[in-house]
């Protein structure tokens, strides 16, 4: 698609490609996704020769003049450029890699990773069956298959795959029994609010710190909003020695 296409001419005023495209991005993905289809490009090709003829009529009809629309042109550009002269200070400001490493050393304790373990698990509603199942599992049938077979958690779709958790994400009598065992292990059925749980520990990940190229994007957004919040704040004491402040109690 050419932004540069015409697809309009209202009075010499040339409406093309480009235009359809912002008013469908100011429209925001799922407002734009209805008007996806050509009867739909057409729909906003239409609105925007109407809002032109609109404001054709309101430039020969003077309305810029009326009082009510300067009052709001002028909140409007009060708005405006006080949003401009924060973005024109702060925008200024850069982190270098240098920056980020010292920030990353000096507070390494925030990147901490806590301790993970990644289970399968079969749900059922009572402790017979469970053992049933363990049963079949200590006779040649998969952890998998007996997921798949028996278990009342979506999860029988991944084979009661689980993936990775940590500690609080999980109901406490699950997680307990998680946590304390070993690779590759089978638990006998551990009862919860939701039934009888087997679980299967497929791998534990130590606690660590997360290296610095893991959490480097974070950091540098973290170090920059703390940049411009200083610079902000040094401005605004600044003018608050330049200009006369009086807070009314």
């Amino acid at each position: 698609m050419s932004e540069n296409k015409l697809v309009a001419v209202v009075n010499g005023k040339e409406i093309t490609q480009g235009d359809v495209l912002k008013f469908l991005n100011d429209l925001g993905p799922q407002v734009a996704m209805q008007f996806q289809s050509p009867d739909g490009i057409k729909r906003v090709i239409d609105e925007l020769v109407n809002q032109e003829l609109l404001y054709l009529e309101a430039v020969e009809n003077k309305i810029e003049k009326d009082e009510e629309f300067q009052d709001i042109l002028n909140q409007t550009k009060i708005t405006l450029l006080k949003s401009y002269a924060l973005g024109k200070l702060i925008n200024e400001e850069e982190v270098t890699e240098t920056e980020v490493e010292e920030f990353y050393n000096e507070h390494r304790d925030h990147y901490k990773k806590p301790e993970t373990v990644v289970a399968s698990h079969i749900l059922v509603d009572n402790e017979e069956k469970a053992q049933e199942i363990l049963k079949e599992i200590e006779e040649g049938l998969s952890f998998e298959e007996a997921a798949s077979k028996y278990s009342s958690c979506p999860s029988k779709e991944q084979g009661g795959n689980l993936g990775e958790f940590g500690k609080g994400q999980m109901v406490p009598e699950f997680e307990a029994k998680a946590f304390e065992m070993e690779i590759d292990t089978i638990s006998e059925p551990v009862k919860t609010q939701f039934g009888y749980h087997i679980i299967k520990l497929n791998g534990k990940n130590p606690s660590r710190v997360r290296d610095l190229e893991e959490v480097k994007d974070e950091i540098y957004q973290q170090a920059l909003r703390l940049k411009q919040q200083e610079k902000y704040l040094d401005k605004i004491n600044e003018l608050k020695g330049k200009y006369e402040v009086k807070i009314v109690e």
